[in-house]
């Protein structure tokens, strides 16, 4: 910096003057390809059902699925992310969650088929199936059984590499679930399939519309409470946090991931700093929700607050964002 002199000789606003100085110096938004849509499938046929927490994203059958995948697509979105329910009894151990023939699995098979150079994600965690709601099935005292958690994770990742996943991402935050499911892929030849790891994952308060979308809130039991502070990290601690990265790149991840985004910019850049992997972060749905409350209220413009926060993931180092506002991608960047 030596070398030039203060105001009046320095004017730094001559950089950013005119729109033109300024797209010619300022950070571009990231294309579509670096952006994948999270969406929900469920059961049936003819579905598409709004979800009245995140205004603009749906619940759908397979059926329903393919035309609203097919307009991502023509926006040019490289990936999608697929959450699941099931219409069986849920179970302690989510079993559901590994059925051949449940939604998901149903889903990665006619989107690969339907759209072969899609990359189709799929998320790998038990919330939803379980009738608890928790990650794992509970022993009998209600605690959390971690170690078959981790062999049920591996199970689901199966169903869904065998159905054609591009990718499979462990939610979960049991310890050692992604060297579980990186050995299962491995015995079953499955060593083309990606392993992204929600590694960084926080218990945040920014998950209920997901929670409603997904129906996968947590249930108070004995010996456990309505809550995923156990195992998901402790926003707290974030030495912690950083940690579950690099322990999840050690046993076998290709991609790590950090969740929520927004609230979390400092562990996207450590993490960032940490790795030579790939960074997503998965911009949730209550951040989604809030800045359309935001601008529904009056108090701020829709596109230039989602155009902001996509910025600042993309300063933080992210390389993947994981955003509902994927499916309005041309709404709000072109």
């Amino acid at each position: 910096m030596s070398g030039l002199n203060a105001f009046p000789d320095l004017r730094l606003r001559r950089l950013r003057r005119t729109a033109g100085l300024r797209a010619m110096f300022d950070l571009e938004v990231p294309s579509p390809a670096k952006w994948c849509w999270p969406t929900f499938v469920v059961p049936g046929l003819g579905i598409k059902e709004e979800i009245a927490s995140m205004p603009g994203q749906y619940r759908y059958s397979v059926d329903q699925l393919l035309p609203a995948v097919e307009a991502v697509v023509k926006q040019g979105i490289g990936s999608v992310l697929l959450f699941g329910q099931h219409d069986h009894a849920k179970d302690n151990g989510g079993s559901g969650a590994w059925d051949d023939h449940g939604p998901v699995q149903e889903a990665v098979r006619h989107l690969k088929r339907a759209f072969p150079e899609l990359t189709v994600m799929t998320d790998v965690c038990l919330c939803a199936y379980t009738h608890h709601g928790h990650c794992a099935p509970l022993r009998p005292d209600g605690s959390l059984d971690n170690d078959a958690g981790c062999e049920c994770l591996a199970k689901v990742a199966l169903s869904h590499a065998a159905a054609g996943a591009d990718v499979v991402a462990p939610s979960a935050m049991m310890d050692g679930q992604v060297a579980a499911i990186r050995t299962a892929l491995s015995e079953n030849q499955f060593d083309d399939t990606l392993l992204m790891a929600y590694s960084t994952k926080f218990c945040s308060g920014c998950y209920g519309p997901f929670r409603d979308a997904e129906q996968s809130a947590p249930q108070a039991v004995p010996g456990m409470p309505a809550d995923r502070k156990g195992y998901q990290a402790s926003y707290g601690n974030p030495r912690n946090a950083l940690m579950e990265s690099i322990l999840d790149e050690q046993e076998g991840a290709d991609i790590l991931m950090v969740k929520p985004a927004l609230f979390y910019l400092d562990m996207i850049r450590a993490v960032k700093e940490q790795t030579l992997l790939p960074v997503a972060a998965y911009n949730v749905s209550g951040e989604y929700s809030m800045l359309i409350a935001t601008a529904e209220r009056g108090w701020g413009d829709l596109r230039e607050l989602v155009r902001e926060s996509t910025l600042a993931m993309t300063r933080a180092g992210t390389d993947l964002i994981i955003s509902y506002w994927a499916s309005r991608y041309n709404e709000m960047f072109r």
